[in-house]
């Protein structure tokens, strides 16, 4: 693994997803564990880095909202207009997926996926805005603590990863998770955002 600086440690984290190797992000939130979304191979050696069990779902993690309708464009007409009302920013937001796009990534349930645009740090922002889109969970061992600077990463994700940036400390609380697979919306867990404030929010879009 290496930790570089400037446009540097950028093209080294985006030719190592594009080449399949996973790498370490900063997020709005935590450090991510990320690869690239668009083939299983990648997917599965950063599970196997984790010891995340196949079955669990992760998110796919865009750069900007246009890009993630891009990925997933049968959301453009249902549910475009709630996505771009709240991103970018602190949500995972579980979404349908009639077409079973990236089935690598939605674990036991093809249907749903989970979906992230968060305010990306600096350098993170440059590798998305190259690469598009990346498969995201916590950069720590199944069950372990988010990571809140590379610090916190265990060591043997680090050894495991291509490349690490390094945007100092984050607020280390997870993303809010919210269901809107449903008729009404359903939060799946509190994180950066209030269970009230998140709901809130949602319902308001969803009833507009």
């Amino acid at each position: 693994m290496e930790s570089l600086r400037g446009n540097g440690e950028i093209d080294h984290a985006v030719a190592a997803l594009r080449s399949g190797r996973p790498v370490i992000l900063p997020t709005d939130t935590v450090y991510g564990l990320c690869a690239n979304p668009y083939s299983e191979e990648p997917v599965r050696r950063a599970y196997k880095l984790k010891g995340r069990d196949p079955h669990q779902p992760s998110a796919l993690l865009a750069s900007d909202v246009d890009m993630l309708l891009e990925c997933l464009p049968e959301l453009r007409s249902r549910i475009g207009p709630v996505l771009r009302s709240l991103l970018p920013g602190p949500f995972t937001l579980v979404v349908p997926n009639p077409a079973r796009r990236y089935p690598w990534l939605t674990g036991s349930n093809p249907v749903a996926i989970g979906v992230r645009v968060p305010d990306l740090p600096a350098p993170a922002d440059a590798v998305l805005a190259r690469v598009g889109a990346v498969m995201a969970t916590s950069a720590n061992r199944h069950g372990g603590p988010d990571p809140a600077s590379l610090e916190e990463v265990p060591p043997e994700l680090l050894a495991g990863c291509a490349a690490a940036i390094d945007a100092g400390e984050l607020p280390g609380i997870p993303s809010t998770v919210i269901d809107l697979t449903r008729d009404e919306p359903e939060l799946l867990r509190e994180g950066a955002v209030t269970a009230e404030e998140a709901l809130k929010r949602v319902a308001g879009l969803v009833a507009e």
